[in-house]
């Protein structure tokens, strides 16, 4: 689905080591390390404040690290060398960096007064550099992906919100991330919503090489999707394993609480 790249596929294609993130004295993440390999779905679960949503906040550079170091591919995201030593990246290297990673939000910020072709063609014109006639065949083309085929022309405010979360998905398809973050991607949806845009990402999953990175509470979409889950519990991951794994037998008390809460068995 996504245009091959002339960059060499990394060993590792995120990497956190030793972060650690404050919001003024509280802890949100602790001495934090884990890695994502290229092509990798893993799903982050947890409680709320756990940590989860602000590991994708610091991936898309909403936020900085108060320590340590997070790299995307070969190249460090909140630093970059110089003189031999790591320093914190300018606005520039940023920029650059986060070109990589593309994310779906909770809600879908959508461009109200742009129809959905503007919407989606828009920043791969402006920070791609895409023709006009690239950036529309792209957008047809990830539109049937999605099913929306037909709503090219439509304004954000005529579409459901499980339509506007699936072109949202387009959205970011059409920068050519190599990464992709979800967040809570289901939760502003009414139940019956939720399905399609579940079926549209475990789609993308199977037939393209992106790394995704996913926070969410669809217990079942993850087990389904993911090649990993990692558990989450006051800025730390406290368990990993496969999904069957993870659901079967948890090693781990939390994880097992967490769990029965959240699936309701005993």
């Amino acid at each position: 689905m996504s245009e091959p790249s002339d960059r060499p596929v990394p060993d590792v294609m995120i990497r956190f080591d030793r972060v650690l993130k404050k919001f003024g004295e509280t802890v949100v993440l602790r001495d934090l390390s884990f890695e994502v390999r290229p092509g990798e779905f893993v799903a982050l679960i947890g409680p709320s404040g756990s940590g989860k949503t602000t590991i994708l906040r610091l991936l898309m550079t909403l936020e900085r690290v108060n320590g340590g170091t997070i790299q995307v591919g070969d190249e460090y995201l909140s630093h970059t060398e110089r003189g031999g030593r790591l320093v914190p990246a300018d606005e520039k290297h940023l920029r650059r960096v986060r070109r990589r990673i593309g994310m779906v939000f909770q809600q879908f910020n959508l461009f109200p007064n742009m129809n959905v072709r503007r919407n989606i063609t828009e920043a791969p014109m402006r920070v791609l550099g895409k023709s006009r006639r690239e950036a529309d065949a792209r957008a047809e083309e990830l539109l049937d992906m999605v099913g929306l085929g037909d709503r090219i022309d439509a304004h954000p405010v005529q579409l459901s919100g499980g339509q506007q979360q699936r072109v949202a998905i387009a959205r970011a398809l059409a920068m050519e991330p190599d990464v992709l973050l979800l967040d809570e991607v289901t939760s502003a949806l009414d139940p019956e919503l939720i399905a399609g845009v579940l079926s549209v990402l475990r789609e993308i999953a199977r037939t393209t090489d992106i790394t995704f990175l996913c926070v969410t509470h669809e217990m079942q979409f993850a087990r389904d999707v993911s090649d990993r889950m990692m558990m989450f519990d006051q800025g730390q991951v406290i368990e990993e394993a496969p999904p069957e794994k993870l659901f079967s037998d948890p090693e781990q008390p939390r994880t097992r609480e967490f769990l029965h809460a959240v699936l309701g068995r005993s």
